[in-house]
């Protein structure tokens, strides 16, 4: 929902007209190869957004296309939702540095918003701690490549599985879905069961000792048992109150997922004059 309106409403703004090329209504690596479809779209379009699985595909995409070819999202990376972060972060803290800021993921961190954190923390020097079990804790190369570069910025990375101390005096605390959209049932009770600790509550935000903690979360949210899917986790799990975040801090004060939500379409649409502008 986010990610494809923010693009439209972002063209739209600058003047620019959208085709949307959905799974159904496209034969991009099935009947026709990747690096076709690319020099196709290429000779048709000034630019083209792809949201799917593999980041390989956005990768040929952008290297035969010929144009900007933006990642939306994939299986291993985020990052026009990490820009959108980023500016929410800068707007709540305006007398900040980034690399004076400390920011605070906490439940499934192997998922392509860690990856995308690791690659943000690396090139702004955030304080960037990932609270996760460590069967949760991203590839440990990109690890290592991203921490080098992080402390160039000023930044440090640490991975933890101790929630005190990896929430301590942070000034953001983020989290994101533990089962994503897909995946199969058997997996929920696994799952949750690994990640239950790290739910972001109001004793989490009170560990950090910070009255000003301000909560991230890049949507859809389970926080409550609104939903069809909600109801379902409800039932089978007893998280009537919220899964990865409880309804009381999704809805409080602390929460800027709103702005968050918003900032995707005014990132976005600095992508696209950034990029199709030259």
């Amino acid at each position: 929902t986010r990610t494809r309106c923010s693009f439209e409403v972002a063209a739209y703004d600058q003047g620019a007209r959208v085709t949307y090329l959905g799974p159904s209504g496209s034969q991009i690596g099935h009947k026709e190869s990747i690096k076709d479809t690319a020099r196709v779209l290429g000779r048709m379009y000034d630019g083209i957004q792809y949201r799917g699985h593999g980041q390989e595909v956005v990768e040929t995409l952008a290297q035969y296309a010929g144009v900007p070819v933006w990642n939306g999202l994939t299986n291993e990376f985020h990052p026009t939702q990490l820009l959108a972060d980023l500016l929410t972060m800068k707007e709540h803290l305006p007398g900040k540095a980034f690399n004076q800021m400390t920011l605070v993921y906490a439940g499934d961190a192997r998922n392509n918003m860690g990856n995308s954190m690791l690659e943000a923390a690396a090139l702004t020097g955030l304080d960037l701690r990932l609270v996760a079990p460590s069967a949760c804790w991203p590839e440990s190369q990109l690890v290592e490549t991203c921490t080098a570069l992080a402390k160039q910025q000023g930044g440090n990375i640490t991975l933890t599985e101790d929630i005190a101390a990896g929430v301590k005096g942070a000034d953001f605390i983020y989290t994101d879905v533990w089962v994503s959209m897909g995946e199969a049932k058997e997996k929920w009770a696994e799952r949750i069961a690994l990640l239950r600790d790290y739910q972001v509550n109001s004793a989490m935000l009170a560990l950090t000792g910070n009255p000003q903690v301000k909560f991230l979360h890049c949507l859809p949210a389970f926080h409550d048992d609104q939903t069809t899917l909600g109801k379902q986790m409800a039932a089978d799990y007893g998280l009537h109150g919220g899964m990865e975040v409880t309804d009381e801090v999704f809805e409080s004060a602390a929460s800027v997922v709103f702005d968050q939500a918003e900032n995707r379409m005014h990132t976005i649409k600095a992508v696209m004059v950034a990029t199709l502008g030259k």
